[in-house]
Order: structure tokens, then sequence, then C-alpha cells
């Protein structure tokens, strides 16, 4: 068995410590992508290709190109509302809305 010396063994805690925050961050787009699916797929396209179900729905990786994604927080914390009376109101907890965010950062248009 080989024994770790304070060198390796800070090297390895660094590394560790530098992976957490990117693990974080994938679950939360993955807990974002889960919630995207389940309440808006029927209508929006979700992926980073694809055609939106319903045309008039907009993909969502082409929300960035109309709004700064992080301004849809207040519209997701409150409910978001749109001038027609398909889509329903979704109102999301401030965790929900943090991975939905994360997600659709992670797909957003260039």
């Amino acid at each position: 068995m080989t024994s770790l010396t304070p060198r390796s063994l800070v090297g390895a805690l660094l590394f560790a410590a530098a992976a957490l925050p990117v693990a974080a961050q994938d679950q939360g787009v993955a807990a974002g992508l889960a919630l995207i699916e389940k309440n808006c797929a029927r209508c929006h396209a979700v992926g980073r290709t694809g055609t939106s179900p319903r045309p008039e729905a907009p993909p969502f990786r082409d929300l960035s190109r109309r709004y700064p994604i992080d301004s849809l927080a207040e519209a997701l914390a409150e409910g978001i509302v749109t001038g027609h009376n398909d889509m329903p109101e979704f109102r999301f907890a401030p965790h929900e809305i943090s991975a939905i965010l994360a997600y659709l950062k992670s797909i957003a248009a260039p």
C-alpha cells in the first residue's frame, strides 16, 4: 500500500476541491433539464437541437437571443404569463430557478 506524502495529499485535496463546483454545476444543469422536460417540452424544443412541437413556441436554446438568461429569474419566481391562453402559468422555487437558469445557459445559442 502506498502512503501519501504531505505534498501529494495537498495536491489530491486541491484537485478534489476544484472538481466540487463543476460537479454541483452539472447536478444543477441536470435538475434544470428535468424540470424543463417535465413542464415545457410538450410545446418547446428544450435541447441544443430540434424543433419545437408547437411551431409558435420558441426553442429554449434561442431564449438568450431574446433575453438575458438571468433576467428570467423573476418571471420564473412570480409566474410566467404569456400573451396566449394555451401556456399554463408556472411558478418555481428558488432552487428550481437556479437549476433552470443553469440549464438554459448550458444550451444558449452562441
